[in-house]
């Protein structure tokens, strides 16, 4: 096949790609650039293991061809935060006890990090996080711990009066 050019920034880090067309966003992610935090699971975006941001908004890079993301910013889990300077979504779901396997803990915290920034200094309800989150499947925690920490987190990012 024929191999395209693909400028992408990835967590702040410019990348040049060769890149089959048929190709997604979640291949080049992975395979390509080595972001494994990025998760590969249903590859129907039913899941949503695969979230990153595009642009600072949610999108499934599992149903999303690589080459419509020419010029644009993406931002995966290993891009908002390191281990001396932890987000505050990834403390509150430390603190709370929110995540088990881990599998799909950087998509839900991609997800509510998008739900947060769109809402800034938001204090959502239970079922305004719930509808936020619901397109990331939870097959260990039951959602009420990961709840929580979205709730802590927006608390405490509202406080700070800060987007993060």
């Amino acid at each position: 096949m024929n191999r395209t050019i693909l400028n992408i920034v990835v967590n702040g880090e410019s990348h040049q790609l060769l890149i089959e067309p048929h190709w997604t966003l979640l291949q080049v992610l992975r395979n390509e650039i080595g972001m494994m935090g990025t998760k590969e699971n249903c590859l129907e975006a039913e899941c949503g293991v695969c979230t990153v941001l595009l642009d600072g908004k949610a999108v499934n890079s599992c149903i999303l061809l690589a080459g419509q993301v020419e010029g644009r910013s993406i931002t995966t889990i290993e891009g908002i935060g390191d281990p001396e300077h932890l987000h505050p979504l990834q403390e509150a779901f430390i603190e709370c006890g929110a995540v088990q396997c881990g599998y799909c803990i950087p998509g839900m915290i991609l997800t509510a990090k998008s739900f947060l920034d769109e809402n800034p200094g938001c204090r959502p309800s239970r079922d305004e996080i719930r509808e936020a989150i619901a397109g990331t499947l939870c097959r260990c925690t039951g959602y009420r711990k990961i709840i929580d920490a979205v709730a802590t987190a927006a608390d405490r990012i509202a406080l700070s009066g800060a987007k993060q």
